[in-house]
């Protein structure tokens, strides 16, 4: 069955970034000058995905205004002769079919995945975290997709960390099955140091059957006093078998500000109207330090 709907929670409050994300969403904060949302579900709808739905929070109406059409602001531009600017900002509107959803209190990942059900209904569907920018070919969902279509099994994305950085991650324990897939065997969120079963981290990304849902149903508060969406997979993984998929590609943490300033460069590096200015600008900065 193919992937035809995508789930992104953006229901967080985003206490790591104030004041900045007092009065505006995490999600819109920019990466150079696309908000970090815009990136994941543009990653979503280049891998064939047709229909978004946003997990969202009380104060996040701007993240589903930035996908609707601006009137006002098309006008706007076209009076001004910006054609350009309003091609831009329809296209932004034309991407997709994109809805939200209200997680009324923030109870974890997993309770935000559980509140898109109405949504998404007795289908497979994946799942993409706004703090995880991929910059990958093909793109890191669509790299889920294609193992999901292929074994018919439950599809979280790896990435091998630090031993030092395992307690901030969930961590898998599995079996190799080629030179980037695992069978997850098992899986513990953010284990105590020394105690995580490997150095493979679960990503933000996933490609899940509909019966997540009543795992998560079923699946008490843990870490945090949250429902963990990896404590939902791990008894997924037992019932119905989960893979994991090394991810081909770069990944920033845009929900950390070393990760996000990272990114802020990495993306503005690609840009010809910025990279050799902002190349020079950094060499000065480097021997002024």
């Amino acid at each position: 069955m193919s992937i035809r709907k995508a789930v992104i929670p953006a229901a967080g409050l985003g206490t790591r970034f104030l004041p900045a994300t007092k009065a505006i969403p995490k999600e819109m904060l920019p990466i150079v000058d696309i908000p970090t949302i815009q990136y994941v579900v543009d990653e979503a709808i280049a891998s064939g995905i047709e229909h978004v739905v946003l997990v969202t929070g009380r104060g996040k109406g701007s993240l589903l205004d930035h996908f609707d059409h601006a009137p006002e602001l098309e006008a706007f531009l076209a009076e001004k002769g910006k054609g350009d600017l309003r091609a831009m900002v329809r296209a932004i509107a034309d991407k997709a079919e994109v809805i939200a959803v209200r997680q009324k209190d923030p109870r974890g990942l997993g309770h935000a995945v559980l509140a898109a059900r109405p949504a998404v209904g007795n289908e497979p569907f994946a799942v993409l975290l706004g703090d995880d920018i991929f910059d990958a070919t093909p793109p890191a969902i669509r790299q889920l997709i294609e193992v999901f279509e292929a074994r018919a099994q439950a599809v979280i994305a790896l990435l091998r960390v630090p031993d030092e950085q395992t307690s901030s991650y969930g961590v898998i324990r599995g079996t190799a099955l080629g030179a980037r897939l695992h069978q997850v065997e098992g899986m513990v969120e953010k284990p105590a140091p020394g105690t995580a079963p490997s150095n493979l981290a679960i990503m933000g990304r996933y490609v899940l059957p509909p019966e997540i849902f009543s795992m998560i149903e079923h699946t008490p508060p843990g870490k945090g006093g949250e429902i963990q969406l990896t404590d939902a997979l791990d008894h997924l993984r037992a019932a119905h078998g989960v893979l994991g998929c090394e991810v081909a590609g770069q990944r920033y943490d845009a929900g950390d500000k070393l990760g996000y300033l990272q990114a802020n460069l990495a993306y503005a590096l690609k840009r010809p109207e910025l990279a050799a200015k902002l190349r020079a600008y950094l060499r000065e900065l480097v021997k002024e330090a």
